[in-house]
C-alpha cells in the first residue's frame, strides 16, 4: 500500500510504502539472518539452507516454507515443542520472519 502526500508550499511529493505485519514494517531480512544464525538459536533446531543449518529437532523450514505471519506467530507464541522466544525484541522477531519467509525453500 502506498501513500502520497504533497508538501505544503514546496510542491514536493513524498511517497511512503508500508506493508502488513502488525507494526506496518515487515522487518529486515539481513538483520534477521544475523538473529537466526546467532542469538536467536534457530539453527540448533531448524534446517534452512540459506543459513547453512541442517538440524532436525524442529521443522525443516526449506520444506515447510512458512509465511511471514506464521514465523511471527511461532516465534512469539511458541508451538508444540518450540517455546516462545521472549528474549527477542519485536523488531528482531519481524527481522527473523522477513528473513525466513524470503529464503525458505530457495
Amino acid at each position: 500500500m502506498g501513500l502520497i502526500a504533497a508538501g505544503c508550499g514546496g510542491g514536493e511529493t513524498k511517497t511512503t510504502t508500508t506493508t502488513a505485519g502488525g507494526s506496518g514494517a515487515k522487518g529486515d531480512p539481513v538483520a534477521g539472518k544475523v538473529v537466526f544464525t546467532g542469538s536467536g538459536g534457530c539453527t540448533g533446531c531448524h534446517t534452512l539452507a540459506d543459513a547453512g543449518s541442517t538440524a532436525y529437532g524442529g521443522p525443516n523450514l526449506d520444506q515447510s516454507k512458512p509465511s511471514y505471519a506464521r514465523v511471527i506467530a511461532r516465534v512469539t507464541d511458541g508451538f508444540g515443542e518450540m517455546p516462545p522466544f521472549n528474549d527477542l525484541t519485536k523488531k528482531q522477531i519481524r527481522d527473523v520472519a522477513a528473513y525466513v519467509s524470503s529464503v525458505a525453500g530457495k
